[in-house]
């Protein structure tokens, strides 16, 4: 068993958490379900008091790591479970989301076929919180411009990457709250390309309590502070106009790959 796990790359997955019983269990095994023989999974639980710690250690003897302790919120428990990580390839998983049965085996194979790639990613589906799907999200290849202009397309659950690129470019910064992810990825940028495989790795849970449905306004000045490092000083009327044009490019190419059903 040992050799034939060895035959795969170390897959790291971290979910960070934080009074999620309602789900949590169903995120756990939508990782371990999947009994890919090569998994590191931890759990950074931020000491919640709903009975989600109860729930996770039922787990235990499956995790490679996990605690339930008072942190400083989502961005640095993801960044303490990705110290104690040590897979090939990394992705995190919120407590709330689901991988798709087959996803780490295809990010995997994805990676050993593609030995020059640094990021994957995949598209997602929509569900509610009862998980009824709601929308497929079918997304198109990395368009810095589109991605700049428009919005941070990626989906975050199914987005992995090698552990040796999150190490380069310095891992999460603590002081995104909220659009982490994207100004991760915004870095990952400027040493490789990001690549899309049209195939659904995971499934994200839309419903009022989500915390980026809470915060919508604060996420919002997050991601425009990462544009802003980016994008030079010019007049609203072009910022404007290259909204415009990166969108309708945006819809163009979901269309031409039939993504809205």
């Amino acid at each position: 068993m040992q050799n034939y796990a060895a035959r795969w790359p170390k897959i790291s997955i971290v979910t960070p958490s934080f009074n999620q019983a309602e789900y949590i269990e169903k995120t756990i095994l939508s990782v371990l379900d999947q009994g890919y023989p090569n998994l590191e999974y931890i759990i950074m639980d931020g000491g919640s008091d709903d009975g989600s710690a109860e729930i996770i250690e039922r787990y235990s003897d499956h995790l490679a790591y996990w605690q339930s302790q008072p942190d400083e919120g989502q961005t640095d428990a993801l960044a303490k479970g990705f110290e104690k990580s040590t897979g090939d390839i990394q992705g995190w998983l919120c407590s709330d989301d689901l991988l798709e049965p087959h996803t780490l085996q295809e990010v995997a194979k994805t990676f050993t076929r593609n030995p020059d790639w640094q990021v994957a990613y995949g598209d997602s589906l929509w569900i509610d919180g009862e998980d009824n799907p709601i929308q497929p999200k079918k997304e198109i290849p990395f368009n810095r411009f589109i991605w700049m202009y428009d919005y941070n397309y990626l989906s975050q659950p199914s987005t992995f990457w090698r552990r040796e690129l999150y190490e380069k470019v310095g891992g999460l910064d603590p002081s995104f709250n909220l659009a982490m992810d994207a100004d991760l990825w915004a870095r990952f940028a400027e040493h490789t390309g990001l690549h899309h495989v049209p195939r659904r790795w995971s499934r994200i849970r839309f419903y009022p309590e989500q915390k980026n449905q809470r915060l919508r306004d604060r996420s919002d000045e997050e991601d425009a502070a990462i544009r802003a490092r980016y994008l030079p000083n010019e007049p609203p009327w072009s910022q404007r106009t290259k909204k415009v044009l990166a969108k309708g490019m945006r819809v163009a190419l979901k269309l031409r790959r039939r993504a809205y059903w």
